[in-house]
């Protein structure tokens, strides 16, 4: 039995109003479930209430597809005869038309507590829509799995807004969904008719598995729980020619490259100071991705203390050391990424081009981390009005 209440669970035990008499569009996909595995469609279908349609984020309504630029189609639930509008296609964004089918849009979405993660942009672009449409937004809150009590990196440069990027918080916000909704409502100004159902018995200290949830990946390379732990580090390699460990079995976890010496990497690790986790050797074959069939050098993360382990730090020594151990070979990754065009991918996933520059300068994790502690500081604070729970 979970000891976390989702969303779902209070927004029926509430049974507000509107619930019963208004058009109801719902964004979900495969991972919107409850504590008893039962999807939020058929919850809200059991509650009679009137569903008229269905919105989908980025890896598709059943996260099937794969990253940076996959897109599903709209298509049309054969047992309910609605439409499923896909957010992540020809638009990324609910259109007139779409919104057009319903009064209340219904968000329940497992996020992943990392600013690259593209749900939370999509709940941005959702709220900005439904501003203009006049349609509400009702947020069903999730935990975020890798907890609420830490935050990392620095915050986004606006100049490098993107759809990995929507606005200025760190790579680890420490925020769930409804957190970062009304953090987005409130005090970025979109100012969308916004009603939130928070959480029965999650605590800001929790992990995934002290929740009692089961864990449904919210796409298909996050497969675990542990996944999430390394993630918000390990999507940097996104913007290098490393591999992040896709197309393996344990994606983000494994990371490495036909061309790395993993002893050189680990003698220019020796001079950070990282702890909470251990690099063990491996060799791995990605199935598909970047070095798809050639066997790559390399490393996977064992996360041994969760609360010292700083995981954008660590990826950002990662990719340090391998820049200093094989200049020849190391290289950032090309354009397109995400729908951005012209910045390099590394500069859109870190949110700075000055922070790309001073890690091929050679600048200490300690330098670094230490020069975003105001901003993290005042983003702590900036918070504080929106945080749902102690």
């Amino acid at each position: 039995m979970a000891s976390v209440h989702l969303g779902i669970d209070n927004l029926l035990s509430s049974q507000p109003a509107w619930l019963q008499s208004a058009r109801l569009g719902l964004l979900a996909n495969q991972a919107s479930v409850d504590g008893h595995l039962r999807h939020t469609r058929d919850r809200l279908l059991d509650a009679n209430v009137n569903l008229t349609a269905i919105f989908a984020p980025q890896h598709g309504y059943f996260g099937e597809l794969q990253a940076n630029m996959v897109e599903s189609d709209h298509f049309v639930d054969d047992q309910l005869g609605i439409p499923v509008f896909s957010l992540y296609g020809e638009a990324r964004q609910p259109t007139a038309a779409m919104l057009s089918h319903i009064d209340v849009l219904v968000v329940d979405l497992q996020d992943v507590g990392t600013r690259v993660y593209t749900f939370a942009t999509t709940l941005a672009l959702c709220l900005e829509a439904a501003r203009d449409h006049n349609v509400k937004v009702v947020v069903l809150d999730r935990p975020n799995p890798i907890g609420g009590q830490q935050i990392e990196g620095n915050l986004l440069e606006m100049e490098l807004r993107s759809f990995v990027g929507y606005f200025p918080i760190p790579m680890r916000h420490g925020l769930t969904m409804a957190e970062l909704a009304r953090l987005f409502n409130e005090a970025f100004g979109i100012g969308a008719v916004l009603e939130i159902f928070a959480m029965k018995g999650w605590s800001r200290a929790m992990l995934y598995p002290q929740t009692g949830l089961y864990w449904v990946p919210p796409s298909p390379n996050l497969p675990t729980s542990k996944s999430t732990l390394v993630y918000p580090g390990q999507v940097i390699l996104e913007g290098t020619n490393l591999s992040e460990g896709r197309g393996t079995t344990t994606p983000f976890e494994l990371w490495g490259s036909p061309y790395l010496e993993p002893k050189l990497v680990l003698e220019h690790l020796a001079e950070e100071n990282l702890s909470g986790a251990v690099l063990r050797p491996v060799r791995f074959q990605p199935c598909f991705d970047k070095w798809a069939g050639q066997s790559c050098a390399g490393f996977q993360i064992h996360v041994t203390n969760s609360d010292d382990y700083r995981p954008y730090a660590t990826s950002l020594a990662l990719v340090r050391a391998v820049l200093t151990a094989h200049p020849e070979e190391f290289a950032w990754s090309a354009p397109p990424y995400e729908y951005e065009f012209h910045h390099l991918p590394i500069e859109i996933i870190l949110g700075s081009a000055h922070l790309r520059r001073q890690l091929e300068a050679g600048v200490t994790i300690a330098d670094l981390e230490q020069s975003w502690q105001t901003q993290l500081s005042d983003f702590r604070q900036q918070c504080t009005p929106y945080l749902l729970y102690s």
